[in-house]
């Protein structure tokens, strides 16, 4: 069974930035793409980045090279680096498998004077 535990949401003003982290407990972390999901209130998960095993990474539209997703294999951890943040970015964050498995707790970020 994987488990995610996501960390490092928090309030920031615009244009700030955030790290997230996410523990991914699963034998075949190593080989598994790994994406960062967020949510906002009465809508569905939508994928803002994935990364490889081997690190090549890919990322929605709206992220406009803020972000940079990344991982470490042998700690089995995804983090998700936000910068110059948006009140648009604000949302519920999560990292899951491309082919989502159940959701942890997720980790708040809001974007707020």
């Amino acid at each position: 069974q994987v488990q995610f535990v996501e960390s490092g949401g928090g309030l920031v003003q615009p244009g700030g930035s955030l790290r997230l982290s996410c523990a991914v407990s699963g034998r075949m972390f190593s080989i598994w793409i790994m994406g960062w999901y967020r949510q906002t209130p009465g809508n569905q998960h939508e994928l803002v980045a994935k990364i490889t095993p081997g690190g090549s990474d890919e990322y929605a539209k709206f992220v406009k090279g803020r972000f940079i997703i990344s991982r470490d294999n042998a700690k089995g951890m995804v983090y998700l680096q936000l910068n110059k943040l948006e009140p648009e970015d604000t949302g519920a964050y999560y990292c899951n498998l491309m082919i989502p498995r159940d959701w942890g707790q997720g980790t708040q970020v809001t974007i707020s004077e």
